[in-house]
């Protein structure tokens, strides 16, 4: 009996943080994706940690432009949906492995000055207790 009580106390901890660490699913980035297309910046950033990382695919710097915390990155999207007020990404295929995943789409937009833009590009992210820590964004760029 005291063996199976200490075996019990060992493990407990074990048992309890492997309920405690929520997984990301192939359902979940297509939540987060069908969020992107109602331009529901509420919805989307519920998917986000509170210190997330969105790093844009176009920017100053050789990866882009980096938007740290809920605040910025709130405001990057919002920036993507005034730039592009028709903006949808089509044709979403999503992979998960382990705190990894990646998206694939085709992302279509018209700017207000009437430049049409249709690209395909991917997102790589890392996740962190359940929910996307990093968001790096990558598309192709036509001349």
């Amino acid at each position: 009996m005291k063996k199976g009580a200490l075996t019990f106390l060992l493990l407990w901890p074990i048992l309890l943080m492997a309920q405690s660490k929520k997984v990301v699913t192939e359902d979940f980035l297509q939540s987060f994706a069908d969020a992107f297309n109602a331009h529901d910046v509420k919805a989307i950033m519920s998917h986000m940690t509170d210190d997330c990382v969105f790093e844009a695919s176009a920017g100053p710097d050789f990866d882009g432009e980096k938007f740290t915390g809920q605040e910025q990155v709130k405001k990057a999207f919002e920036n993507v949906f005034v730039t592009f007020p028709d903006a949808q990404w089509s044709n979403p295929r999503h992979f998960v492995s382990g705190d990894r995943g990646f998206s694939e789409w085709t992302f279509s937009g018209t700017k207000s000055d009437g430049t049409r833009v249709e690209v395909t590009g991917c997102d790589l992210f890392t996740f962190k207790n359940g929910k996307i820590a990093v968001k790096n964004s990558y598309r192709k760029n036509r001349l």
